[in-house]
């Protein structure tokens, strides 16, 4: 299985992007899934998780508020709509699989598989 993401481009701040990550070779509709980023010169970070039912999210405090996450197509891809975006959102945006019929989670450690990544800058 192979997880692609896409949708990252360059915006203004305010602005509004939506990422989708989908699988191919299989699907994640059982299990948990994640957003990370990482800006230049910083660490991975979390950014928003979902239960492999999609009933239970949850988000990076950054994030709350502005950001959505949700799965779509029978599980077969988990988007990320991202609103009133602010330039510390600029980076490199994963998606990851996580635990078999898994809850939220932002522990890094605990998703085995993971996108290439997809670019969002954010500057006027």
């Amino acid at each position: 299985v192979q997880l692609q993401a896409s949708g990252g481009g360059s915006v203004q701040p305010g602005g509004s992007l939506r990422l989708s990550c989908s699988a191919s070779g299989g699907a994640f509709s059982v299990y948990g899934m994640g957003w990370f980023r990482q800006g230049s010169g910083k660490e991975r970070e979390f950014v928003a998780s979902i239960s492999w039912g999609g009933t239970r999210k949850y988000y990076a405090s950054s994030v709350e508020g502005r950001f959505s996450i949700s799965k779509a197509n029978a599980g077969t891809t988990v988007d990320l709509q991202m609103n009133r975006l602010e330039p510390d959102d600029t980076g490199v945006y994963f998606c990851a699989r996580g635990e078999y019929r898994g809850g939220t989670n932002s522990d890094r450690a605990s998703y085995d598989l993971w996108g290439q990544g997809t670019q969002v800058t954010v500057s006027s």
